[in-house]
C-alpha cells in the first residue's frame, strides 16, 4: 500500500481540524440547514431543466417555442412560469424543510413545525403594491426564491427551535387517546404555532413602523457583506475548497462539513443570476456573480471532491501506457466510469486517498486550481457566468459546463481544467505507483 505515515500536515488537520469538523458535522442548525436546502433541491433541479428548454442556444428553437401560442400564453411563457414556480420557491420550501428538521432532531412534530414556519414566512414577507401603493393579491417570487433564503434560514430555525421547546415543555394542548393522531398533533400545534406565528407578526410591525422596508432587503444588506466574503469571494471560496479537501483526507466527508456554511450563499447567488438572465442582463457590470453552486459543482469540483477526475484519468493513462502497478490496474476501471459521473468514493477509499500523504498535495491543491482558472475566465469574459441553472452534480464535465453557462467556452475550460489537473496529480501518482510496483515485486515491504 501507499505510504500512509502521519506527517505534520495530517498532525495539524487530526488535532486542529477534525474537532472542528466532528463538532460542526453534528450542530443540529447546521444539519437542519442541509436538510433544508436538500428538501428544495428536487425543485431547483426541475426548474433548471425547464430554464435550458426554454433558453436553449439554437436560435430556431426559441423563436418556435416562442411563437407557439396558448390562449395569448406562448410555450415559452409556460416554461418559464414552471421555472419559477419550482426554483423560484427556494426560500419558501427551504424553511419549511430547516423547521422541519430541527423540529424532527428534537423528537418533536417536524411537520407541524414546517407549517407554522411557511405561515411565518408569509407574516414577514411584504404584499405586492400596486400602483397606488395598495396591496395587491400575490407576494413576489423574489422573496419566495433565493432572494429570500437568508429569512427562511432564520424563521426555520427559530420555528424549529421554539416549536420543540413548547413541546419538549409540555405547553400544549392534549387531546384525549380516542383522537386520531393527526388531530392531535394539529390540536398540539396550536399554542406554539399561535406565539411563533405572532412573533413574526410583531417582527413584521416593528420593521414596517421603523421604516425598514422589509426583513428580506434589511437581512440581505445586514449579513451580505460578510458572508459574502466567505462564499462569493476568490480568497473565501479558495478557504473552502482547501477545508473540503483537508476534512476529505482525514476521512470526514468535506462537503457536508463545508458546504453546509456555504451553500446557501453559493445557492442565493445562483437564484441572483438566474434572475438576472431571464432579463437579458447578466454580466459583472449589473450585478451577475462569478461564484455560484454551478461554479463549485461543476468547474471546480469535477470528479468529486478534490477534482479527482485527473487522477483516475492519469491511472487510466498508466494501464493505457502498461506501466501501471497491479493494484492501478484493478481500480482503474472501478474507479474511471463513476468518476466522470463525479461519484469519487471508489477513488477515496480503494486507491485509498484518505490519509495516504503521497496524494495530499494534489488532492489539496487541484480543486484550488480549478477555482483560480475559472474565476479568472470568468472574470476576464472569456467564459460567461453560470446563468442559474443548476446541473445535477452527477452531469459529466463538457456537458455540465455547457448547460450551467449556455456557452461552449464552459466546456472547453472544463477541459483545460481537467488537462491541469491530470498534470498536477500526474508527478505523486507516478511516486504511489513506483511504491506499489516495490511492493509487489517484494522489494518494499507493505505496511
Amino acid at each position: 500500500m501507499a505510504d500512509r505515515k502521519k506527517g505534520g500536515f495530517t498532525s495539524v488537520i487530526e488535532t486542529k481540524l477534525m474537532p472542528v469538523a466532528v463538532k460542526l458535522s453534528q450542530f443540529k442548525p447546521l444539519i437542519a440547514i442541509r436538510d433544508g436546502i436538500a428538501a428544495a433541491m428536487p425543485l431547483i433541479i426541475i426548474g433548471s431543466l425547464f430554464m435550458i428548454i426554454s433558453s436553449f442556444p439554437i436560435t430556431a428553437w426559441t423563436n418556435w417555442i416562442a411563437s407557439v401560442q396558448f390562449q395569448g400564453v406562448s410555450l415559452q411563457a409556460i416554461f418559464g412560469k414552471i421555472s419559477n414556480g419550482s426554483f423560484g420557491l427556494l426560500g419558501l420550501i427551504g424553511c419549511f424543510g430547516i423547521a422541519s428538521s430541527y423540529a424532527e432532531q428534537h423528537e418533536t412534530d417536524g411537520k407541524s413545525a414546517g407549517i407554522i414556519a411557511i405561515a411565518s414566512y408569509f407574516v414577514v414577507t411584504p404584499y405586492l403594491m400596486s400602483g397606488d401603493k395598495v396591496p395587491a393579491a400575490g407576494m413576489p417570487y423574489d422573496f419566495l426564491g433565493s432572494k429570500g433564503l437568508f429569512v427562511g434560514i432564520i424563521i426555520g430555525l427559530v420555528t424549529g427551535g421554539l416549536f420543540q421547546w413548547f413541546i419538549n415543555h409540555d405547553v400544549q394542548i392534549h387531546m384525549p387517546d380516542t383522537v386520531p393522531p393527526a388531530i392531535a398533533k394539529s390540536f398540539s400545534a396550536l399554542i406554539p404555532g399561535a406565539a411563533i406565528i405572532s412573533l413574526f407578526g410583531l417582527v413584521y410591525l416593528i420593521v414596517t413602523w421603523a421604516g425598514w422596508g422589509n426583513i428580506h432587503l434589511l437581512l440581505l444588506n445586514i449579513l451580505s457583506g460578510p458572508l459574502g466574503l466567505l462564499g462569493d469571494t476568490l480568497g473565501g471560496t479558495l478557504v473552502a475548497v482547501f477545508l473540503n479537501s483537508a476534512f476529505w483526507f482525514v476521512g470526514i466527508h468535506g462537503a457536508n462539513t463545508v458546504n453546509n456554511v456555504i451553500q446557501p450563499i453559493w445557492l442565493m447567488n445562483t437564484g441572483a443570476n438566474h434572475t438576472l438572465f431571464e432579463a437579458g442582463k447578466l454580466d459583472l457590470a449589473h450585478g451577475g456573480h462569478i461564484i455560484a453552486q454551478p461554479f463549485i459543482d461543476n468547474f471546480v469540483f469535477m470528479g468529486g471532491g478534490g477534482a479527482t477526475l485527473g487522477l483516475v484519468i492519469g491511472v487510466a493513462i498508466l494501464v493505457f501506457m502498461k506501466k501501471s502497478s497491479k493494484q492501478l490496474e484493478i481500480l482503474a476501471p472501478l474507479t474511471l466510469t463513476p468518476g466522470i459521473f463525479n461519484i469519487n468514493e471508489p477513488t477515496m477509499f480503494g486507491m485509498p486517498i484518505v490519509l495516504n500523504t503521497t496524494l495530499v498535495i494534489p488532492f489539496v491543491l487541484a480543486p484550488m486550481v480549478n477555482v483560480l482558472t475559472t474565476y479568472l475566465a470568468m472574470k476576464s469574459g472569456i467564459v460567461g457566468l453560470c446563468t442559474g441553472v443548476v446541473v445535477p452534480w452527477t452531469m459529466p464535465p463538457i456537458l455540465s459546463g455547457f448547460l450551467a453557462t449556455n456557452t461552449w467556452q464552459a466546456s472547453v475550460l472544463q477541459a483545460i481544467n481537467i488537462v491541469l489537473d491530470v498534470l498536477v496529480y500526474f508527478p505523486f501518482l507516478l511516486t504511489q505507483n513506483k511504491q506499489q510496483k516495490l511492493e509487489e515485486s517484494g522489494k518494499l515491504d507493505a505496511e
